[in-house]
């Protein structure tokens, strides 16, 4: 039968994977088609992308299995577009006068068009050995809302590019200038390294949810200024945005406050490993211009050991029953004057990072140290508190009612939620735990928003490619009604740092993460995991390319631009 009449192009030299072009993998078909045992054809149709899975004998190819069921897609775009049609062709790139331009007025001197119209023009000028005369010079950007900033609760992040047969110039459009961003990595990906060509296609691609978080832990091991922004350039690279910065907690206080230095003089390392309020400042700025928010997590009343050493008086005390064997546990929640630190302390918290939303902790609250403290005994007694949990929930309310007082919104782990406390309705649950599905389920038929990690803690490292389980997560798998899934928010992927720091954090991190972004950004029916393995790989080289060692994807493969950082 006769196939529908787009010219089959294959990705499968994206960034170095083999060496077939147009008209060798048209006749490679043909010879399947007769030959193979089983060949599977999926064609375009007027809207959709072509994909053309091959699967053929082990005894034939001694391959992986990325190479056994090869996804000849031409739209090796990690993640994976939502709409996309294909046309004829291929066309090339001129290097030399490759500019990221725009007819927009003024458009060029905002300050994030301007940084990533630079920042994208490098990357392309490293193919100057794969450059066309005839090829693509001009990428037009137009934003339909330039001025409307970058929110954690809600950005547009719609683009629609366009690369059209035998034109030199692509369109991109967005509503907002994040849009632009998104579009641009599209663009980037969607370049064949090896012949040095893009396909011809039409992409409109929006996100499926609008929180697509990674958390990083600088409290267990610090990390460099410098290494949070190679996190935040891979961030952007799968179109990640949102970096959850657990920056504190029991081991060290790194963050300095200007409202009370002692807690990272006392509670850091030692002075040489502290963000000063400049780093973070420029940690906000680089993830800013990356369409990355950053939002802070000041954990309490428990995971706050190193918080006692600069604050006195505002741990519980109990002697052999506190944190890690020591005479102190979580906060304690009696006491008027800790809850005036807490709010002069994410006062100037919620002004220096400025997301509007802040991280509060709440979990793994230890009441063995509360029940061994007699003032705390006493004080539940003559305010009726029964149990621990309530004393708990007591702390919770207060320290809500001083965000709130802040005018900032929050999310918290979700034993808040598990123990029964009074939150108020606008909480964001943050579930982090086993048996998320049961948990999820609760908590949106409760009316609360939540967000999913349980499923991708990428600090849990096992044996072959366990991206492929992270895949294979899929959200709205609970029992819950349509509305009620409307409620999940999205999902953040969590790197803590027991074993983690700057020697080895970019390569564990990605391109797992990625397949957490994929799961978060596109289709819930894009799950074939052996189309998802091929784009994984060409995705990760290009990484690869641009400074950031992210590991491979699959047992045998390479990359002509292999990591060269360490060199």
């Amino acid at each position: 039968k006769k196939i529908c009449e787009a010219v089959v192009s294959t990705q499968s030299g994206h960034y170095g994977r083999g060496e077939t072009g147009n008209i060798f993998l048209i006749r490679f078909i043909v010879t399947m088609m007769k030959l193979a045992r089983l060949v599977r054809l999926v064609t375009c149709l007027s809207a959709t992308c072509i994909s053309v899975t091959l699967t053929w004998n082990d005894d034939i190819n001694n391959y992986d299995d990325v190479t056994k069921k090869k996804a000849f897609n031409p739209i090796p775009v990690v993640p994976f577009p939502q709409v996309c049609s294909l046309g004829r062709g291929r066309i090339g790139l001129n290097v030399p006068e490759f500019r990221i331009t725009s007819d927009q007025s003024g458009l060029l001197y905002d300050p994030i068009i301007s940084y990533n119209a630079r920042r994208y023009e490098k990357y392309f000028s490293l193919f100057k050995g794969l450059s066309r005369s005839d090829g693509i010079t001009t990428v037009n950007v137009n934003v339909k809302e330039p001025d409307t900033p970058q929110k954690l609760s809600f950005t547009n992040e719609t683009y629609h590019l366009q690369i059209r047969e035998g034109q030199a110039t692509v369109e991109l459009a967005a509503v907002t200038r994040i849009g632009i961003l998104r579009g641009l990595e599209t663009l980037y990906q969607l370049y064949n390294a090896t012949d040095g060509t893009f396909p011809v296609v039409d992409i409109e691609d929006y996100p499926r949810y609008n929180y697509r978080g990674l958390l990083i832990d600088t409290s267990r091991h610090f990390l460099s200024p410098e290494m949070i922004f190679k996190v935040i350039e891979g961030m952007a690279m799968t179109k990640l945005n949102v970096l959850h910065w657990h920056i504190v907690d029991d081991p060290s206080f790194p963050y300095y406050s200007a409202a009370f230095p002692d807690l990272s003089k006392e509670g850091a390392y030692d002075g040489n490993h502290v963000y000063s309020l400049s780093d973070v400042a420029e940690v906000i700025q680089y993830a800013r211009l990356h369409g990355v928010i950053v939002l802070p997590e000041f954990d309490t009343p428990g995971h706050t050991l190193s918080w006692g050493k600069g604050q006195p008086g505002l741990l519980a005390y109990c002697p052999g029953r506190g944190t890690f064997g020591s005479d102190f546990g979580p906060i304690d929640p009696t006491l008027d004057q800790n809850y005036d630190f807490l709010r002069k302390l994410l006062s100037e918290v919620s002004g220096v990072f400025g997301a509007g939303y802040l991280h509060l902790g709440g979990d793994e609250v230890s009441f063995y140290c509360w029940a061994g403290n007699s003032k705390i005994t006493q004080f539940m007694k003559e305010h009726n508190i029964t149990n621990h949990a309530d004393l708990e929930s007591y702390y919770e309310v207060k320290l809500l009612d001083i965000v709130a007082a802040l005018n900032q919104s929050y999310i918290v782990w979700e034993e808040i939620f598990n123990n029964g406390l009074r939150i108020k309705p606008d909480t964001i649950i943050h579930v982090w735990k086993g048996n998320w599905q049961k948990t999820l389920s609760k908590v949106v038929k409760k009316g609360y928003r939540t967000i999913l990690s349980s499923p991708w803690y990428l600090d849990h490292i096992s044996f072959g490619f366990d991206w492929k389980n992270y895949y294979s997560v899929e959200p709205t798998q609970i029992d819950a009604t349509p509305d009620e899934l409307e409620l999940i928010e999205g999902g953040e992927a969590c790197m803590w740092a027991e074993y983690i720091d700057n020697t080895n954090i970019l390569s564990r991190t990605f391109p797992r993460a990625s397949a957490v972004a994929e799961r978060l950004w596109s289709s819930k029916s894009r799950t074939d995991i052996n189309d998802a393995a091929f784009r994984l790989e060409l995705h990760r080289c290009g990484m690869c390319a641009r400074d950031i060692p992210a590991e491979t994807a699959s047992m045998r493969s390479f990359c002509p631009f292999e990591y060269t950082g360490w060199a």
